[in-house]
């Protein structure tokens, strides 16, 4: 017996990857399948040592992720548009907003290693692969286009230097939408060919390019001060159509720090955007300035680099995001007290004009952009590379598994960059802010979901680190992401949405099943137990009762039609499959039912019904099925009927190899190692008559036992149900019937036929009987049978009065079935005494329920009676039973025990 378990598996994984320098998580199963080529490339990226700190791996690239376009080229566009009041107001609810979601992050990155994906592992490790991978997509979007939004602030930085916006001398390029185009398609290839050639370089002079930024920065606060007030040379507005209106002024002016300005700025003046010519207002603003707002996810993507990912990832994210905070805020401030309207609003290049050193911000424009499109661009080929190696679409991302000798994803790279260079025929900055606004807010809320969803469930295995959060701050996130997301622009929140819901259901039906774990099962698991809890059996009402079912299998292969039949009647009920293995425990190394599990369960899954598995293991069948009676379900919901297949000596037939219901994936030869997992060899061969049973007639209890076993279950209060002749029953082609073929029938037998002088229908047996027919017929696929039920009428008795007093019963139990009235005298009249009912008699009935069958029903339900107290006549019993139904097709013989019909309200 193997001790192996998952923490093993992973302990055993991660102490070679902790020498090479990796932190990451894999399974046994998982190294032992990959390729060589795969080892080498992850040899060759595992060499590179963990070694970095929480400011080089985390705060430095978080910072130049968020300071990019809006610190130098749309701050002052923010404030401009909106006043300083709503310019503050903004930032406080996207700092709110990303600063749920920081914890949430922070909550999950402190609950495990991180592997390469960023939100995306830990959306889909956390969430299941369809969550995860609807996601990921999202959040490869969001990258794809945040990259090219970056590249076009750059093109705009470009241009206002070099281009038709600038002074005489430094007018040196064209201007345009396809020269812009063209620029930002150069910009790209040069990303492209870093990504490509050395990625590292990036990672490398990412500290360089952070000092240049926070020189930048510094300065611009130095430049409030020292630059004395001056007049600024606005660039060209767009072309006004009405010429003989006013024109728009040429010149603004920084004034300095004045309290006039200051009131100036205060209160919102929207206004149109001289970049693209259209009217901005409260949500496209907020759309550019919430991409100063995002970024907060590249600590966590560098975990693998991490010296300790646990610490650093909380503490250097919250710091940047504060230390962004403040920045935005003061420079706001700055700007609103020095700045004409006019300035801010038709220059988003102010900055450079103001600095002590005009050059230096141009630097730092240059500089932050172009790092933080590139990074855009690795994250979004990491992404992709992520998504491909986890097979979540099949083989349509396949391609993008394939890596350098260095590890380099370069087939993702290039699917990337083409994506971005589409994006780039957008043209203008402010154009595609609204669509990476709303992706990020997508995947910022999917990260909320994802800890809220590991908060509720309650897991054992879920106890981050880091617990300065709870499921408030995971709602106000998910909340206030989705408010944005439709205050922005709601249809491309809706069809954002409605894309992510589309790639969820088509990676449930398409990708494999995955090892990750499924958060909605724990969730589904924790709200059960509530509800079972909740579920008092003392509150219980013949209104509401509906059968649950224990359907005793001796073998699945030859069990097939009454299986799936049971199934139609369990009126959304409980419905459990049981199975009796007979042993010991004492005398085998370990459980034998554990490996069988799998197999029962694959074969509910293949005929689509909806049950549950309980195997044991007993000395006998009759203890077996007492177990079962005694333990299955829970709370409120246990089996109250126990369905028996019929003991007689019809040969079993192998129903999983017959033309429906054999898998379409199951090759025609049939080989051992290809065979479905509900394949059960072992039961083949005992329909096969290549292993020998126990017991009579092969079988592996006798007569006695057998009803011994309904004995037993009425004792328990259990109804109880023999199955016979299910062998027939193929259930596609019984219920295809349709109107121009025979009409589908359904025939009760409300009477006891052992009985002869029995001429009551309404006891509780009957009415169970009544009850289930009518189930059956409440059911979609059997809603178009027919229901008949025989009336037995003895001599002396009205025929007339029978019928009609029964049609009034079923008309006050709502129940619609054609009653035939069957005067049974010849039958009465065979010689049978108090002890013993003659062979004679119980074909005569036998006889009689062929003959009043025309057209033949679907199936029968007949009256089950009592097994007789004494056990010694228990042979006799189920001999009677089979003279009874003997060649009746589909017949299931009833006993009810508990009241199931009520004509109240």
């Amino acid at each position: 017996m193997s001790e192996r378990t998952p923490l093993l598996h992973y302990r055993l994984s991660t102490s070679v990857n902790e020498q090479s320098g990796e932190h990451q998580p894999c399974l046994a199963r998982e190294a032992v399948e990959q390729s060589p080529a795969v080892s080498r490339r992850k040899s060759a990226h595992h060499s590179r040592p963990k070694k970095l700190s929480t400011f080089f791996g985390v705060v430095v690239p978080t910072l130049l992720s968020m300071f990019s376009v809006v610190v130098f080229l749309r701050i002052g566009f923010v404030v401009g548009q909106c006043g300083l009041y709503q310019a503050i107001a903004m930032f406080l609810v996207a700092y709110f907003i990303i600063s749920m979601t920081v914890l949430s992050v922070c909550a999950i990155s402190t609950n495990g290693a991180l592997d390469a994906g960023g939100a995306y592992y830990m959306i889909s490790r956390a969430l299941g692969p369809e969550f995860g991978g609807s996601l990921g997509v999202m959040f490869f979007l969001a990258n794809v286009c945040s990259s090219a939004l970056y590249i076009l602030g750059l093109v705009e930085a470009i241009v206002a230097t070099f281009g038709w916006a600038s002074a005489g001398s430094l007018q040196v390029l064209p201007a345009g939408y396809w020269w812009s185009l063209l620029y930002a398609t150069g910009i790209l290839l040069l990303c492209l060919l870093v990504c490509l050639v050395g990625a590292e370089i990036y990672a490398k002079a990412s500290f360089i390019i952070f000092l240049v930024v926070m020189l930048v920065l510094a300065t611009i606060f130095i430049s409030f001060f020292a630059v004395r007030p001056r007049t600024i040379l606005l660039p060209a507005a767009p072309p006004i159509h009405n010429s003989t209106g006013p024109q728009p002024p040429t010149m603004a002016n920084f004034t300095g720090f004045k309290l006039n300005t200051l009131l100036g700025n205060l209160d919102a003046d929207y206004a149109v955007d001289y970049t693209t010519g259209t009217m901005m207002s409260f949500a496209t603003v907020f759309a550019v300035m919430f991409n100063g707002c995002t970024g907060i996810m590249a600590g966590s993507n560098m975990s693998g680099d991490l010296k300790n990912p646990s610490y650093s990832i909380p503490r250097g994210t919250i710091t940047a995001v504060i230390f962004t905070f403040i920045i935005y805020n003061l420079l706001s401030l700055m700007v609103a007290c020095s700045c004409d309207r006019i300035l801010l609003q038709r220059d988003y290049s102010f900055l450079r004009d103001i600095n002590v050193w005009n050059p230096l911000v141009t630097v730092g424009v240059y500089s932050s952009t172009m790092s933080a499109a590139m990074s855009n661009l690795i994250g979004a080929s990491r992404i992709l590379y992520a998504l491909a190696r986890d097979d979540l679409f099949g083989t349509v991302l396949s391609p993008a598994k394939k890596t350098s000798c260095n590890g380099n994803p370069w087939v993702s790279v290039l699917l990337s960059w083409f994506l971005v260079q589409l994006v780039l025929f957008t043209g203008k900055l402010n154009t595609i802010a609204s669509i990476v606004t709303i992706f990020f807010l997508l995947v910022y809320a999917a990260v909320d979901l994802a800890c809220l969803a590991l908060e509720w469930a309650s897991a054992p295995n879920f106890r981050p680190t880091f617990r300065y959060f709870t499921w408030h701050t995971c709602v106000l996130g998910i909340v206030g992401c989705a408010v944005m997301m439709f205050l922005i622009n709601s249809i491309y929140a809706s069809a954002s949405i409605a894309f992510m819901l589309l790639l969820l259901l088509l990676i449930h039906y398409l990708s494999p099943t995955s090892s990750w774990g499924y958060i909605s099962q724990a969730l589904i698991f924790h709200q059960v137990r509530k509800y079972l809890l909740m579920l008092d059996v003392r509150k219980d009402h013949v209104k509401f009762w509906r059968p649950q079912v224990l359907l005793m299998v001796s073998n699945p292969r030859s069990s097939v039609g009454l299986i799936t039949f049971i199934n139609d009647i369990k009126k959304s009920g409980l419905y459990v499959l049981g199975h009796v293995l007979l042993g010991d425990l004492d005398t085998l190394p370990s459980d034998p039912l554990q490996c069988r599990y799998d197999s029962w369960l694959s074969l509910v899954d293949h005929l689509n019904i909806k049950a549950f598995v309980n195997l044991t293991l007993a000395d006998s069948v009759r203890h077996g099925v007492q177990h079962l009676l005694f333990i299955s379900g829970l709370g409120g919901m246990r089996p109250n009927t126990l369905v028996l297949g019929f003991y007689d000596d019809c040969t079993p037939k192998d129903k999983l190899t017959d033309h429906n219901l054999a898998d379409a994936t199951v090759p025609t030869q049939d080989p051992e190692d290809e065979r479905p997992p509900y394949h059960f060899p072992a039961l083949r061969a005992s329909i096969d008559g290549k292993e020998e049973g126990n017991g009579e007639n092969g079988k592996v209890m006798g007569p006695q036992e057998y009803v011994a076993v309904i004995a037993d279950a009425m004792k328990m209060l259990k109804n109880v149900a023999l199955a016979r002749y299910f062998h027939q029953f193929d259930r596609a082609s019984t219920i295809s019937s349709s109107p121009g073929k025979s009409a589908l029938y359904v025939d009760v037998w409300p009477v006891n036929l052992l009985r002869p002088d029995s001429s009551s229908y309404v006891d509780t047996c009957s009415l169970f009987l009544l009850q289930l027919a009518c189930v059956l017929n409440m059911v979609r696929a059997w809603r178009h049978a027919r229901l008949r039920l025989f009336l037995c009428v003895e001599e002396g008795r009205s025929l007339r009065g029978s019928e009609a007093k029964l049609g009034q019963l079923l008309k006050e139990l709502r129940i619609k079935a054609n009653v035939y009235t069957v005067p049974w005298d010849q039958q009465v009249a065979f010689p049978s005494n108090a002890t013993r009912l003659s062979d004679e008699y119980l074909s005569a009935v036998n006889r009689l329920i062929l003959e009043q069958a025309r057209p033949p029903p679907a199936v029968r339900f007949l009256y089950l009676p009592r097994p007789p107290a004494d056990t010694r006549r228990y042979t006799a019993y189920l001999r009677q039973l089979d003279l009874l139904t003997k060649d009746l097709g589909p017949t299931l013989l009833i006993h009810g025990v508990t009241p199931v019909l009520t004509t109240d309200l």
